[in-house]
Formats: structure tokens, C-alpha cells, sequence
């Protein structure tokens, strides 16, 4: 018995598709990955809210002092329970998204929500000339050089900031800038929620 010619073609075709099978699995998977980052197919994922351990209870002890220049006190634990609703804001002048938050922290400031800002492992001279060019949403302003109120905190990076409810208790945290959007879909309603 004598065996069947090879296909010249079917083994072309066999080569094409070995090579390409890697390429189409790298494919799917930054589709899939691109997918869950935007929150297709689940409709609630959102990787900027991270969980935090600190919703629904206060917020850790700590006491920071005040970034020299600005002429705002500096800011505490005991600091945040002032009856009325709140932002804490973490950021940083080197920081490229707290300049995209920083003109909603302004104008959430000249509506009369209070801000509280902790300038987070940042030179103060650079804090400092951050509010200078872009101006102060905060009512008092802590120093965090080191970062150790930020691990204690649980914080993922810059900008974070969370909203404190009007007995002092954490109630929202959004890591990452908030946008106009999120301004007018989350941080608006919670304030009137909250206050």
C-alpha cells in the first residue's frame, strides 16, 4: 500500500495557522482584558473603585502639619468631624491627573463644599507652587511627606479622594481624578445624600 501524496497546500495552511494561533490568543486576551477595564460583559466593573476598608467607618488617627506658605492650618483626624459633609483630597504636584481633578476641587470650593487636602510625598516648595499656579480648594492642608497617613489610609496612589459623611464616617472613595463626570454622577448626589 502506498501512502498519499502531501498537499502542498494543506501543509502551507497548517504552517499559517501555527504561526498565527499565538498572535490570535494574544488578541483575545487584550480584548478580554480591554473589555473588563471598560466594564463590558459585566456592566459594574470599574478598576478605579477599588473596595476600600475604610468605608463606613472613620478615618484612622493621625495629625499632619501644615504646608508652610499657604496659611492654612494643618490637618487631623479630630479635624474631620465638623458636622457637615467633607472631601479629603490626596494629591501631589507631580502628579498629571491631580491637574485634570484640580479645576472640580475648585469649583466644589467656591460652592462651599468643604475640601480637606493632604499633599501627598510631595517637596512642599512644590505643593506649594502647585496651589500657587492653580489655586487652593483647601480649607486646611496636611503634610504627608513621608506617605505613612497614606498607607494608613489605604491609599493606591494620586489623586484619591474620599467623602466623609456629616458625623466623620468615610462613605465614598474614588481613586483617580474626579472628573466632571464623576463630579455630576457621584460626588454631587452623595453630598446632598450626606448632608
Amino acid at each position: 500500500m502506498s501512502e498519499a501524496a502531501p498537499n502542498p497546500e494543506a501543509a502551507a495552511w497548517r504552517r499559517r495557522a501555527l504561526l498565527l494561533a499565538p498572535l490570535a490568543a494574544a488578541g483575545l486576551g487584550g480584548a478580554g482584558f480591554y473589555a473588563m477595564l471598560r466594564g463590558l460583559g459585566t456592566g459594574d466593573y470599574d478598576p478605579r473603585g477599588v473596595p476600600s476598608a475604610l468605608i463606613g467607618k472613620a478615618p484612622p488617627d493621625f495629625s499632619l502639619p501644615p504646608l508652610e506658605g499657604t496659611g492654612l492650618p494643618g490637618l487631623s483626624a479630630a479635624d474631620l468631624r465638623t458636622g457637615k459633609p467633607m472631601l479629603v483630597n490626596f494629591f501631589a504636584s507631580w502628579c498629571v491627573p491631580c491637574v485634570i481633578e484640580h479645576p472640580q476641587l475648585m469649583r466644589l470650593a467656591r460652592e462651599g463644599v468643604a475640601i480637606m487636602g493632604i499633599a501627598y510625598k510631595d517637596k512642599p516648595v512644590d505643593s506649594l507652587g502647585f496651589l500657587k499656579q492653580r489655586g487652593t480648594p483647601y480649607a486646611r492642608l496636611g503634610v504627608d511627606q513621608p506617605g505613612r497617613v497614606a498607607i494608613d489610609w489605604g491609599l493606591y496612589g494620586v489623586p484619591e479622594t474620599y467623602l466623609l459623611d456629616k458625623g466623620g464616617i468615610i462613605r465614598w472613595r474614588m481613586a483617580g481624578p474626579v472628573t466632571e463626570e464623576i463630579l455630576a454622577q457621584q460626588v454631587t448626589p452623595l453630598l446632598r445624600r450626606y448632608a
